[in-house]
């Protein structure tokens, strides 16, 4: 393998010819030996936006030699557009600033910069990749602006499609089987009547609820820490650098970005992280209760509740020729469970904010990343593999209720509850209907019970 000689302010380190980074790169990656996580695709794409705009708001204050604006700027934008993924190494288990891979973005584009301007790898002239490229920064300010910039975009091009999909096909059938009567269930007994409609209604709500949590999180997520530079005092920036960097910053994404009016919030706490990680752990919680029903109201289909009859994804059973179980929902529980573990990560390593710096700041943001790409794949997946192919077990659903011994509550406001808890337990003693037991009891006759304890006048409020 041919190598090149880069130099940085501890000597020499030899760096692969074909290699984009340089020195601290090489360095970072020899002694960061931990672990096959790299921190993902996504985040180096927003280290690129965030070099660009760095550029962009540099070059508008002067700040930087008007000949390398352009290769610098054209260098941040092919990072941005994932030309060289393969040029970020580093595992997510490093320095806790950031700082190595903030060098080695710094390295890539600098020496990409260089070539475009026709100048060999490794000479850091005229670019060079701290003195320009990081110009006005710090890795203490631009790895958390980055932070918020992966996780806002992520949050709006992944999770909330990827939500709205699943709440559409919810809501689907929420309105497909709105007249669809069944038994409902409260302490995993049988309870009073209500539609199938009203309970795919509900798990719709909390999809929807979970898009607007998503979206409220985005408001702590806009405002960055950039121009806070080492501490949040903004040494060494130009004066307006932060707010040319959001303006040029929002104008790339097309979102409202804006400067942190206070940058030692921005760099030395990730509350906002937290908060959109908890946001996570909220939607994990609503998709594992919405899977966990739809499993067990098909489980079946013979000897369980069947009643649903879930669509079949053509796999089945290793032993048990032709079995169908519910698969799609089975990965998404353990994607849930995966973001709840997730959280917890998140929360703990928030805490490691001390003084002036978080210095957990990598594994805040992948696990925050992990936990949008996991619930969004498999919220998708699921919406469109089962939900969508779900049919009720209407010969089921109409047994239960024509069965149902709970059918009596709705006779309490003619009776009472004392006379309704009789005709309870005598049809629940004797197996019989409730009907059998308030005529076998001489409380009411066929007719008044038909008309009273109609299933279909039990579906909401008393007139």
């Amino acid at each position: 393998m041919s190598t090149r000689q880069e130099r940085d302010a501890f000597g020499t380190v030899e760096v692969a010819a074909d290699r984009y980074w340089g020195a601290q790169t090489q360095r970072a990656l020899m002694l960061f030996r931990i672990g096959s996580e790299r921190l993902p695709p996504a985040l180096v794409h927003a280290i690129g936006l965030q070099k660009l705009a760095s550029a962009q708001a540099n070059a508008g204050l002067g700040e930087l030699p008007a000949e390398i604006v352009d290769a610098l700027q054209q260098a941040a934008r092919e990072v941005a557009d994932g030309k060289f993924d393969d040029h970020f190494p580093l595992p997510v288990w490093q320095i806790g600033s950031g700082t190595a891979t903030n060098m080695n973005a710094n390295e890539v584009i600098a020496n990409r910069a260089n070539e475009l301007l026709g100048q060999p790898r490794g000479t850091k002239k005229p670019v060079h990749p701290n003195d320009h490229v990081n110009r006005g920064q710090s890795s203490n300010d631009s790895f958390p602006t980055v932070m918020h910039i992966v996780t806002v975009l992520q949050i709006h091009q992944r999770l909330i499609p990827a939500l709205q999909g699943l709440h559409q096909e919810l809501a689907k059938k929420a309105e497909a089987w709105k007249d669809v009567a069944k038994i409902a269930r409260t302490h995993l007994q049988d309870a009073t009547p209500m539609t199938l409609g009203q309970g795919f209604g509900a798990m719709a709500r909390q999809v929807e609820l979970g898009v607007d949590r998503a979206t409220e999180s985005l408001k702590r997520l806009y405002p960055l820490a950039q121009g806070g530079t080492a501490v949040g005092t903004g040494l060494n920036a130009k004066v307006g650098f932060d707010t040319a960097f959001a303006a040029a910053l929002a104008k790339l994404t097309g979102l409202p970005f804006t400067a942190n009016p206070n940058k030692f919030e921005g760099m030395g706490a990730h509350d906002a992280m937290v908060e959109a990680s908890g946001m996570l752990n909220t939607v994990a919680v609503s998709l594992a209760k919405i899977a966990n029903d739809i499993r067990f109201l098909g489980a079946g289909p013979r000897a369980g509740l069947a009643e649903l009859v879930l669509p079949h994804d053509g796999l089945t059973s290793s032993i048990m020729p032709g079995k169908r179980n519910p698969t799609l929902a089975e990965a998404l529980l353990q994607v849930c469970y995966q973001v709840m573990g997730n959280h917890v990560t998140v929360t703990h390593a928030a805490a490691a904010g001390h003084f002036e710096l978080n210095v957990a700041k990598p594994v805040i943001v992948q696990n925050v990343l992990k936990s949008i790409e996991l619930l969004s794949d498999a919220a998708s997946v699921f919406g469109s593999g089962m939900v969508a192919g779900i049919e009720p077990n209407t010969a089921t659903l109409q047994r239960n209720v024509e069965h149902s011994i709970m059918l009596a509550t709705a006779l309490n406001p003619h009776l009472g509850y004392d006379k309704v808890a009789q005709i309870v337990n005598k049809a629940f003693a004797e197996g019989t209907s409730p009907k059998q037991a308030a005529i076998d009891l001489g409380f009411l006759t066929a007719e008044e019970y038909d008309r009273l304890a109609d299933p279909r006048s039990m579906l909401g409020p008393r007139p």
